[in-house]
């Protein structure tokens, strides 16, 4: 989320909690998760989110807060995707329907949302922020049963049949990430690696695949947590000079990743510098700092770019173009894209057993295996306790790739990124 991108807030989530039970009055429909099953006349099974010959699926979005940018991208490649499967003629004959909410990453408004979506929308192909999902967890998995494909990528969400993350969590992106550094930036054992991270789930999940790797590799972390309301990081640049890091990682949003890398070359820590996917956007290139990130700074990714040199990203590129020809190209794109095409799949194999009920589709995700949309990293459904993928891409700020970054790494997974999770689990 890509700028596979954005997700942490500053409230935590038994603070969100305490908003959705302030905003849980469900309607009887969502009580158990199935409440108006019924047979259509061609004897498909249905239930919530089906209305005559219509699936409406649920998009809670950031269209006006910190992630506006990765929201915006979002949701017009599943609005996108969606044209286009209806233009072909739907899915089990049925048309698709999004029913989009703009949180504006605002914990009450996203849980709102959610409470007013979840008896009226058979699942949800994007809900942005790790806390807001996590903060209705347990509802999703208890009553609502109803899928969702968070835009969100920390650890915390594994577990749940019907919270289903798409590609590797932040954890294993860093652990990713910093065998990159290693590898290949000259990062060695004894060695110092800064770690910016936002405080809540987003950054502290990242941190978890920092520490477990240095342990590993017999690095030290130096750690700077930050709020997301920082945006100047000369205070933290500072610290990380004086400790003598060698590398840097950032868990954090485009503005903070482009004033760490700005503020470390004018302080002259030209160290590389990588950020987890939602570290990134192809507009910084238009500001000051875009020389220091085209120098030295890197990119870990759960797929390959929306500029990437497949025929599937070729065409979504054109079609995306076509569709929304003032707007720019980012890796929210590709996630958007890839899970709306990935709920997609879940509902045409339930379409096959004849049964679109909300049970139907979750199982049908979970046998999802080796599934791809173009991107580059097969994604396998099949255990809710594990994330997708253990891969990750690196890539790198380039002004004339298509979406501003172009690949350097091409999809590889750290030995350190499976024993994390055999120790974990």
């Amino acid at each position: 989320m890509i700028a596979r991108t954005g997700r942490t807030s500053t409230l935590t989530v038994t603070a969100v909690a305490a908003l959705l039970a302030l905003t849980a009055a469900c309607s009887s429909k969502a009580e158990d998760g199935k409440g108006d099953d019924k047979q259509s006349a061609d004897g498909v099974k249905t239930g919530q989110g089906i209305s005559g010959k219509t699936i409406d699926l649920g998009v809670l979005t950031d269209m006006t807060g910190v992630y506006a940018t990765l929201g915006k991208s979002v949701t017009q490649a599943q609005q996108l995707y969606v044209k286009q499967v209806n233009a072909d003629g739907g899915i089990c004959g049925y048309q698709l329907k999004l029913t989009v909410r703009d949180h504006g990453y605002d914990p009450q408004k996203a849980v709102a949302g959610y409470t007013e979506l979840a008896p009226k929308v058979l699942g949800f192909t994007q809900f942005i922020g790790s806390p807001f999902v996590a903060a209705v967890e347990k509802r999703i998995t208890g009553q609502d049963k109803a899928l969702v494909l968070p835009q969100a990528w920390s650890s915390n969400l594994l577990g749940s049949p019907y919270v289903r993350i798409i590609g590797s969590t932040y954890d294993i992106e860093t652990i990713n990430a910093i065998d990159f550094l290693m590898k290949e930036k000259g990062l060695k054992k004894g060695d110092k690696l800064g770690h910016v991270y936002f405080e809540g789930d987003y950054g502290e999940s990242a941190l978890k695949g920092s520490t477990y790797m240095a342990k590993e590799a017999g690095l030290t972390v130096v750690e700077q947590k930050i709020k997301p309301t920082d945006n100047d990081m000369t205070a933290q640049v500072a610290a990380l000079k004086k400790a003598g890091v060698k590398a840097v990682v950032i868990s954090a949003g485009p503005r903070q990743a482009a004033s760490l890398v700005g503020v470390a070359a004018a302080a002259k820590l030209t160290v590389p510098v990588i950020g987890n996917n939602s570290a990134y956007a192809p507009q910084l290139l238009g500001t000051q700092a875009a020389p220091a990130l085209l120098a030295n700074y890197y990119v870990a990714s759960p797929s390959l770019p929306i500029g990437a040199d497949t025929p599937e990203a070729e065409k979504l590129v054109a079609d995306y173009k076509k569709a929304y020809p003032k707007d720019g190209l980012d890796n929210g794109v590709v996630a958007g894209w890839t899970a709306a095409g990935v709920f997609g799949e879940a509902l045409k194999k339930a379409c096959a057993s004849k049964d679109l009920t909300r049970e139907s589709v979750d199982k049908a995700l979970l046998s999802l295996n080796g599934y791809d949309m173009g991107f580059g990293v097969d994604q396998d459904f099949t255990d809710p306790k594990a994330p997708s993928s253990y891969k990750s891409v690196i890539l790198q700020p380039d002004k004339t790739a298509v979406g501003g970054l172009k690949v350097v790494q091409d999809p590889a997974e750290a030995p350190q990124a499976k024993t994390y999770t055999q120790s974990a689990g």
